[in-house]
């Protein structure tokens, strides 16, 4: 086992595989993919009718297209030298990927809060997609590029802070770290911000499944079942809801025995399809009704298609055993999230569905929320910048060697410099390539569903 001065040592070693500044010197490879191409390859084992919807989605803004492009960017990051530095990637750390949720105990906790394209990987990449969102989502509200700039600049520099703090803790330390939403208020020194952060936070807390059987449920023949509202929300044929059963029973094999017992007081109500998401558009998702009690204590549980990660056809493949790769998509995501989150759902698992198609499943539910962006003053977009890094940060050093990730980034901001200068750079591409998506729906080359 290596010491921690050896650590330390192989950190900075990093630094001749590539330099701090050399992150900020990102152009498009000369060979770089049509980005148009990438997002259609991946649309070809996914449900052809959503697709316009996608597209309509990303077509609406910059960010809206960066969210869904996670494939594209990744094939950026690709291009260029990385630090070898791995840990457990998000793979689409932007900023709409952080927000609340319950822990098991209740308390509303702040983390990453989505793991479809999680894989292990290069540090920095996740941190260059956070810098670039933070921009891009700057621009989309109006503001320049020195104020988007400073943004990106300070959840970089969080990141680093934390990852140098992480470095000095001991593993248990490490790994029981979590940031409570009392720690975002604390972040937030203006009143007036400060009750807006929360009433979106008391809001995040009634976002439950018994806030959501009011919405997505109706009563039809003495009983309870999905609303329709296709192509949003569309009820199974029975054939489809036999086939849903199975899946549904599969999943709880997955489960820990206590939490086989819990979900075991629950009865399969009704299942429909629904479209979540942005980049997600077109995979398969289901959404499950159960009920506990009586009618007054539902449940949702998520029923999620989970395919090949975005990294996976540029990074080496993970060491995984036979029983991993036979549940290789569902059981990525359940295990990425295990690691990456301080607490994650209690009745999150995998399955195999009909075809070979690998599913996650999660509550729907549970004070889940994020806070609104587009509505943030630069100070507290600043303040919320700065807690993604250092909450990213947490989440890598529960898998990485965050010895050698802190030595990398050193005392100096030469490496948040060099990422802001990525994230303008990069900000101008999506800019560029959200055009080009746009172009091409109004020449008719891809269809697309706006409003939707």
């Amino acid at each position: 086992m290596t010491t921690p001065a050896e650590r330390r040592r192989s950190g900075r070693a990093a630094r001749e595989r590539v330099t701090r500044s050399d992150h900020g010197r990102w152009i498009p490879a000369a060979d770089r993919p049509d980005p148009l191409d990438v997002l259609e390859a991946q649309g070809t084992d996914r449900v052809a009718r959503l697709l316009p919807i996608r597209y309509g989605r990303m077509a609406d803004s910059p960010f809206a297209y960066l969210r869904g492009a996670a494939a594209v960017m990744a094939a950026d990051l690709a291009a260029v030298p990385d630090t070898g530095l791995t840990v457990q990637l998000c793979g689409d750390a932007h900023l709409l990927n952080f927000g609340v949720f319950a822990s098991p105990e209740r308390a509303l906790l702040f983390d990453v809060n989505d793991f479809d394209e999680t894989y292990p990987g290069p540090f920095e990449w996740d941190v260059k997609r956070l810098a670039a969102s933070i921009v891009v989502a700057a621009r989309g509200r109006g503001e320049d590029d020195a104020v988007a700039r400073r943004a990106a600049r300070t959840a970089v520099r969080g990141y680093a802070e934390a990852m140098r703090r992480l470095a000095g803790l001991g593993e248990l330390d490490v790994w029981y770290s979590r940031v409570d939403t009392a720690d975002l208020l604390r972040l937030i020194r203006k009143p007036r911000q400060r009750e807006q952060v929360a009433a979106e936070l008391a809001q995040a807390r009634r976002r439950t499944s018994l806030q959501a059987f009011g919405k997505l449920t109706e009563e039809w023949d003495g009983r309870r079942r999905m609303v329709s509202e296709p192509p949003l929300i569309e009820p199974l044929k029975k054939s489809e809801l036999r086939d849903t059963g199975q899946v549904f029973s599969d999943y709880r094999a997955t489960l820990a025995e206590d939490r086989r017992v819990l979900l075991d007081r629950y009865r399969f109500v009704d299942a429909a399809m629904k479209v979540v998401g942005v980049g997600s558009v077109g995979t398969r998702c289901y959404i499950v009704l159960l009920e506990g009690r009586d009618t007054r204590d539902p449940l949702f549980l998520q029923l999620k298609e989970a395919g090949r990660s975005v990294l996976e056809d540029h990074l080496p493949p993970t060491r995984v055993d036979a029983e991993v790769a036979a549940h290789r998509g569902g059981r990525r995501v359940v295990t990425g999230q295990h690691l990456m989150q301080a607490y994650s759902d209690i009745f999150l698992g995998w399955t195999v569905g009909p075809g070979g198609r690998h599913y996650y499943a999660r509550q729907l539910r549970d004070m889940k929320g994020s806070l609104e962006i587009d509505t943030m003053p630069p100070a507290l977009l600043r303040s919320y910048a700065d807690l993604c890094g250092r909450t990213l940060a947490r989440a890598h050093a529960r898998t990485g060697d965050r010895l050698a990730i802190a030595a990398y980034l050193g005392t100096a901001d030469t490496f948040a410099e060099a990422v802001a200068d990525f994230a303008l750079r990069y900000a101008d591409r999506t800019v560029a390539d959200h055009a080009e998506l746009v172009e091409a729906i109004d020449t008719g080359r891809i269809a697309a569903t706006r409003g939707v």
